[in-house]
């Protein structure tokens, strides 16, 4: 694939074989072949059309969050949408939010507003237009709660606007995975509320994950989505897998449904990790576990 038609163009930055693992909150992963950091929506729209005439392999990226990557890398350009798409505007009881922005900087914001609604879902890492497209969600809320209008940029270069309902949110998951759809702003609905009872409801939250989640550790943050009538990380600890290590990948300690990068992991460990866990629970307990995180790679 010749990417270096990127060279010449109004695209934003273009970066050569990144490394990926300076790009997900794993920290692995190989180069990509090029990466695209577009600065507005002239740029996303020209990369998109020459990606397709050029039927190069592409995904788009946030903080790439909920990724992990092979060691090899990915053979495919990656549209990163970053600090250029980061800008949150408030009116009234409504939250305008561009895709690159970090949804906890959205729900601070919404808070010192005096806005209720984005409290339970202010710890999930990554960005707002990550957290749209997977369904994200966390102590009982998630994203369609809240959500109002997704403005996005589809396979037929057209932008358009979705309501909650076209948005066909469902347990992590959206439209934006259906057509493969660029998310590029979110409208949030929220409500004025009582300002000292939202700030303890954050807080609680906040002192929760904070005790309960290995936030000192890289990783993707729930490994495994929850099992239909169960809670993966009970199930793991159940099975007695809690700390269960293979080189620099293990599950937490402190919560069993996190696979953590120790230090130095390499994406085969997570994996190793990741299918022994799977085996486990299937031959204990006969629950298939899936993964919530997204393994890139072909040579996965």
């Amino acid at each position: 694939m010749d990417y270096k038609i990127f060279e010449n163009g109004n695209y934003g930055e273009v970066r050569f074989s990144e490394e990926m693992k300076n790009h997900t909150t794993f920290e692995i992963g190989g180069p990509c072949d090029v990466m695209i950091i577009p600065e507005n929506k002239e740029q996303v729209l020209n990369t998109l059309k020459t990606i397709k005439e050029h039927d190069f392999s592409y995904m788009v990226i946030g903080n790439g969050s909920n990724l992990l990557v092979s060691d090899q890398g990915l053979r495919m350009a990656i549209i990163k949408l970053g600090e250029a798409f980061s800008q949150i505007k408030i009116e009234g009881e409504k939250v305008y939010a561009q895709a690159g922005a970090e949804l906890a900087e959205v729900a601070k914001a919404s808070i010192e507003e005096g806005l209720a609604g984005m409290e339970y879902v202010s710890g999930i890492p990554g960005n707002i237009g990550g957290a749209v497209t997977m369904n994200a969600g966390a102590y009982g809320g998630e994203m369609k709660d809240i959500v109002e209008t997704v403005t996005c940029l589809g396979q037929d270069l057209e932008i358009r606007t979705y309501t909650n309902e076209d948005m066909h949110f469902s347990y992590r998951h959206s439209r934006v995975q259906e057509e493969n759809l660029i998310v590029l702003e979110v409208e949030l609905a929220l409500e004025k509320g009582n300002q000292e009872e939202i700030d303890e409801l954050y807080h609680s939250l906040t002192q929760r994950r904070e005790e309960k989640q290995p936030l000192e550790y890289a990783s993707a943050g729930s490994t495994f989505k929850r099992p239909e009538g169960y809670y993966a990380g009970k199930l793991i600890d159940d099975a007695g897998l809690r700390g269960y290590k293979h080189n620099n990948a293990m599950v937490s300690e402190k919560h069993c449904g996190f696979v953590i990068n120790t230090g130095g992991a390499a994406c085969d460990d997570v994996l190793y990790v990741i299918r022994h866990i799977q085996k486990e629970i299937y031959d204990k307990y006969r629950v298939k576990l899936q993964t919530e995180v997204k393994i890139l790679g072909e040579e996965i």
